[in-house]
């Protein structure tokens, strides 16, 4: 947002520099991104001079070209080549000279001396465009007669100098959306420091109905979507062009002008913050205006001249025919006000946010007004604003006002009712602060004291600052206007002594963090915001447990996530669409759950957990020269998910797993410590792939960040001297029922032996051929050691065969040969 400092000195009194402004606005909390020394015409057309034409001739090698000779003041006339089909003798005219700089947004075009056609051309003769005063190309700009030849152009256009800021304005700060609105916070700023800064609002007291010759009629069949809707009818207006003072703070702050009736609704937005709309009083049939909505897929042509096909939930503003307007968006090509138009209709309103914004992202329409209607107008601004361009339009284009203010207002708005406790003030700010001046700045901020007891304050804040709401707002709304830098730091910092040792879980995130991409994966950040369809049909996650957003910007982003799974799936997708298949992906993030059996609205009923996912698909060893193409597998998903319960200070021994009953996941591991899950490993559904157009196993590892880090700080690392006498590594190939998990394997097996088995690993599996059906072989490794002594041919052969006999017993085995 730009504001002007001339502009905005209108409004306040005060002598601080454009650096001192800045500094101010951005420690109340309107930071100022740059400030820019500007021109109302960029490059305040320096060398552009007021020049005669005294000569013009056909061009003797171009039929579109003239050669020309122009006074421009000089000792002798330039020789001008000019495209333009009404140049002629005798014509007051702009000229360009040589090494003058003209500007189309940020390019700049310099004017050099040059041969066109065979023919000496040392300048150039300037339409609208070319200056940057006006759109027209249809011709050069062809000034009075009496205009004095070699006038500089700057003089001729009264361009002005200026400092503009630009303000980054949060979205929760649309009351500082305009001059007035940035001129009350500084006013509020300077209050706290018992200077008057004299906030002027300009005078609306000359406003009056001069006759009821053109009544119109409004009805509001959404009241939902409109909370107030006002307007007046002028007549015998003269639409042309701005006068200079409007035109240039139009272009100050960015603005392109386009006519006096037009100006004025944009100067006016800009200055108090309410956009206005003005239709051709002619255009609106049946002297009635109608807000309402039109038939999904209706047709509607915008004053871009594009047609539109409209939602079912497009606010509209109509007529008794048709759409004129989409309301607080963008005006319809037919209703606007243009050369011929002599009565206009002036809306000035308040529609829903929540409208506004869907519509706006609807059809990728985002325009000033939409600007601030999506973050909330004020209901109270809309007669003012209303009465301030009537006066404003009655100046610059004439006509009288031939209605009375129409206003359809059937819920007023109110203020929220706060309770501010000079407890809690003295809490959140850091010191105690003077009644007085708490009141000042409340008063400054538009904030009404309704009772003052000995416990504190009972305010009602005005209806624009939609966000203060409660007491916290409150106090952040004083802090601010006091001023962060004024709250000392005490001498003495009071703190407890911590004697429990905590996790440092910036330091722990960034060394997983630093394992995974040292493993060679990449870390994404997906949106929280996720579509609620994705769970419909899960039993993990299910659909009740979604938490649904009330005013959604769309159906794709209308709950919270419960797992990260699907925005992994989403950015597998999109890489895969881009060429780029074989990847491994992790994310830490939050995941959102609701409680259906809680309070809705309760905090309680809805829990948030932190969890770290981990993706892979594609190529493990892409196919190269000496090695073919090697497809991932569970097992690497297993192995990357297990080094991080490794590296967190986990042991094999400490975990549990179980089979998963096939969701998301088609086949894999839950993992479990203490009772407590810790990780669930697996392959993506083919379906769920499906619905991602992926024809790639994908495989995931869904990580329980707290729940990990919380079972490793009450995790002993115990340490233990290398032993120094040898391994003894055995193998066995089993044969078992197709259904039997290798974890079972390893469960038996570290409950048969524990003493002497230091690892088990599986190295393969194998059903086909020569393997009964319905069986499968596992071959599996176990390394033995003794920490004290070299096992013995005998030990080794007794904790073999016990290990067979207990595979035999609990899960069927048989030893192939």
């Amino acid at each position: 947002m730009n504001i002007s400092y001339k502009w905005l000195k209108e409004y306040i009194d005060t002598d601080k520099t454009p650096e001192q402004i800045a500094a101010i606005l951005t420690s109340l909390g309107l930071e100022v991104g740059s400030i820019e020394e500007i021109e109302t015409i960029k490059g305040g057309l320096k060398g552009v001079l007021v020049g005669e034409v005294l000569t013009c001739q056909k061009h003797p090698n171009a039929d579109k070209l003239s050669v020309t000779t122009v006074n421009v003041g000089g000792s002798e006339p330039l020789h001008v080549v000019c495209g333009a089909p009404n140049v002629a003798a005798g014509q007051k005219v702009l000229v360009a000279t040589v090494g003058t700089k003209l500007y189309n947004g940020d390019e700049a075009f310099e004017i050099k001396k040059a041969k066109i056609r065979g023919e000496l051309s040392e300048g150039m003769i300037c339409a609208e465009d070319e200056l940057g005063v006006g759109t027209d190309h249809s011709g050069i700009m062809v000034l009075p007669a009496g205009t004095p030849v070699g006038m500089p152009a700057a003089e001729y256009f009264n361009i002005e100098n200026d400092v503009v800021f630009e303000v980054d304005l949060t979205p929760n700060r649309i009351d500082a959306a305009s001059h007035l609105g940035v001129a009350r916070d500084l006013a509020a700023h300077f209050a706290a420091q018992n200077k008057d800064a004299g906030l002027r609002w300009p005078s609306v007291d000359a406003f009056k109905i001069d006759n009821n010759s053109y009544p119109v009629k409004v009805t509001i069949e959404r009241s939902e979507a409109c909370a107030r809707y006002s307007g007046v009818t002028i007549s015998g207006v003269t639409v042309k062009e701005s006068p200079d003072w409007l035109k240039n703070k139009l272009r100050t702050i960015g603005m392109t002008p386009i006519n006096n009736v037009v100006d004025i609704t944009n100067f006016v937005l800009h200055e108090c913050g309410q956009p206005l709309h003005a239709f051709d009083g002619d255009k609106v049939t049946g002297n009635h205006v109608i807000v309402k909505t039109l038939p999904a897929g209706s047709k509607f042509i915008t004053l871009d001249e594009k047609e539109r096909e409209l939602h079912a939930d497009d606010l509209m503003i109509c007529n008794e025919v048709e759409g004129m307007c989409i309301a607080g968006v963008f005006g319809g090509v037919k209703s606007g006000v243009s050369a011929t138009t002599t009565r206009i209709f002036l809306e000035s309103a308040c529609f829903n946010p929540t409208f506004i914004r869907k519509t706006s992202r609807r059809h990728n329409l985002f325009t000033d007004a939409s600007f601030r209607f999506e973050r909330g107008s004020d209901p109270e601004m809309t007669i003012y604003a209303l009465k301030r361009a009537a006066l404003l339009i009655k100046e610059v284009a004439g006509g009288v006002i031939s209605s009375d203010i129409i206003d359809v207002y059937p819920t007023p708005a109110k203020g929220s009712e706060v309770e501010l406790s000079w407890a809690n003030l003295k809490r959140l700010v850091g010191k105690t602060l003077e009644a007085s001046l708490v009141k000042t700045i409340l008063k400054a901020l538009d904030i009404k004291v309704v009772e003052e007891t000995a416990v504190g304050l009972k305010l009602l804040t005005p209806p624009y600052r939609v966000d203060v709401l409660r007491e916290a707002d409150v106090i952040e709304e004083i802090l601010r206007v006091y001023g962060y830098n004024n709250v000392e730091i005490p001498a003495i910092q009071q703190s407890a002594i911590v004697t429990t040792p905590k996790p440092d879980h910036h330091r722990i995130r960034n060394l997983i963090a630093e394992q995974l991409l040292g493993a060679g994966f990449t870390e994404i950040m997906s949106n929280s915001l996720t579509k609620a369809a994705y769970y419909s049909n899960s039993q993990t996650f299910k659909a009740e447990n979604t938490v649904i957003l009330n005013n959604p910007l769309s159906s794709d982003l209308n709950g919270l996530r419960q797992t990260l799974i699907f925005g992994g799936l989403e950015t597998i997708e999109r890489n895969r669409n881009r060429q780029h298949p074989d990847l491994k992906l992790f994310e830490l993030g939050n995941c959102y759950y609701y409680n259906t059996e809680g309070d809705k609205g309760k905090q309680s009923s809805y829990k948030e957990e932190l969890k770290l996912t981990l993706f892979i698909t594609g190529a493990r060893v892409p196919q190269n020269w000496n090695s073919p193409r090697q497809e991932v597998s569970f097992a690497d998903i297993k192995r990357y998910a297990e080094n991080v319960l490794l590296r967190m200070g986990l042991s094999e021994t400490d975990w549990k797993t179980e089979g998963i009953t096939p969701d998301l996941l088609s086949d894999g591991l839950n993992y479990s410590l203490a009772g407590k899950q810790l990780m669930t490993v697996g392959m993506v559904s083919h379906n769920l792939l499906r619905s991602f157009d992926i024809d790639d196993e994908v495989f995931v590892a869904e990580i329980i960040w707290d729940q990990l880090v919380s079972c490793t700080a009450k995790h002993k690392v115990l340490y233990k001297e290398l032993s120094r006498f040898p391994e003894v590594k055995r193998d066995l190939a089993l044969l078992l029922d197709e259904h039997v998990k290798y974890a079972e394997i390893e469960a038996v097996a570290l409950k048969t032996e524990k003493k002497y088995l230091k690892n088990i690993t599986l190295f393969d599996v194998y059903q086909g051929d020569n393997i009964e059906k319905g069986k499968k072989s596992y071959a599996v490794s176990f390394v033995l050691e003794d920490t004290e002594k070299t096992l013995t041919d005998g030990q080794i052969a007794n904790i073999m065969g016990r290990l067979t006999a207990a595979f035999e017993k609990e899960l069927g085995a048989k030893l192939r040969g």
